[in-house]
C-alpha cells in the first residue's frame, strides 16, 4: 500500500487519495454476498444498519484497518454508508456537486441545519460546513474503475472553498478536471466538499462501490446511522 502520510497529505491537500488494493477478491466477493448482488440495486442506503457484517468483514483487514487509524483517530465514528452500484451500459451520468447531505435520527429546526429532505421514510439535512469539514469518505471499489464504467471525475482542490454554489453561473468548461482510476479492492479517500461528477457508462463491466462516512462531530437531531468502529 501506498505510504500512510501520504495518503493522509493528499486528502486535506487535494481533496481525495487512492490507494493500491488492499482487499482480495474473495473479501469482495464475501462482501458482494452480503450485500445481496443479484438485484442489480443502483443503490442501498443504510448498509451498514441494514447488514452489521459488512462493516466487521471491512474492518477485519489489516491494511484497512492501517489506513483507518492513520486518517481518523478514536473521536470518529461511521456516519453513513451505501452501496452504489452504476451496471454496465448505463446511459445515465451524475454533473458536478458536492456530498453535502447527512442522515439524521429526527427533525429538530436548529440554526445552520438546512434544506430537510424525507427519502423513503430517511431523512436527510445539510448541516454546518465545519460537520462536513470533520467527515471523510472512504469508497471501497468491488471492481475496476475508469473512464468507460463510470470513474469519478473531480476538481482537485476544490474542498478548500467550502459550500459551492451549483447554478447555470456555475461553467464546468473553466474547470480542471482529473479522472480518478481506482483498481478492483482498492479505497478512494474523498472530502465531502470536494466536486465530483461521473460520465455514463459504457463498458460490459459494472462500477460497484461500497461508500463509507466517517465523522467526529455530534448533532443536536442525532445521527440515524452512528456506529463505533474502534
Amino acid at each position: 500500500m501506498n505510504s500512510l502520510k501520504s495518503h493522509k497529505e493528499n486528502l486535506f491537500e487535494n481533496g481525495f487519495s487512492i490507494t493500491k488494493p488492499i482487499f482480495s477478491s474473495n473479501e469482495i466477493e464475501q462482501l458482494l454476498e452480503l450485500i445481496g448482488d443479484s438485484d442489480k440495486s443502483y443503490a442501498k442506503r443504510q448498509l451498514i444498519n441494514k447488514t452489521p457484517k459488512i462493516k466487521d468483514v471491512i474492518f477485519n483487514n489489516y491494511n484497512f484497518n492501517k489506513l483507518y487509524q492513520s486518517i481518523c483517530d478514536s473521536s470518529y465514528f461511521l456516519s453513513k454508508a451505501i452501496y452504489f452500484n452504476k451496471p454496465k451500459m448505463s446511459n445515465w451520468f451524475v454533473n458536478y456537486h458536492q456530498d453535502i447531505s447527512i442522515s439524521a435520527l429526527k427533525k429538530v429546526s436548529v440554526d445552520g441545519f438546512t434544506k430537510w429532505t424525507n427519502k423513503d421514510g430517511q431523512l436527510g439535512v445539510i448541516p454546518p460546513q465545519d460537520v462536513l469539514e470533520n467527515t471523510i469518505t472512504f469508497r471501497l471499489h468491488l471492481d475496476n474503475t475508469d473512464e468507460t464504467n463510470g470513474a469519478l471525475k473531480i476538481i482537485k482542490g476544490s474542498h478548500k472553498n467550502g459550500f459551492i454554489r451549483i447554478d447555470e453561473n456555475f461553467k464546468r468548461s473553466d474547470l480542471k478536471e482529473e479522472l480518478c482510476k481506482v483498481e478492483k479492492g482498492a479505497i478512494m479517500l474523498m472530502q465531502p466538499l470536494l466536486l465530483h461528477a461521473s460520465d455514463k457508462s459504457t463498458s460490459e463491466h459494472d462500477r460497484r462501490v461500497i461508500h463509507l462516512e466517517f465523522c467526529n462531530k455530534e448533532i443536536p437531531m442525532g445521527w440515524l446511522e452512528k456506529k463505533q468502529v474502534v
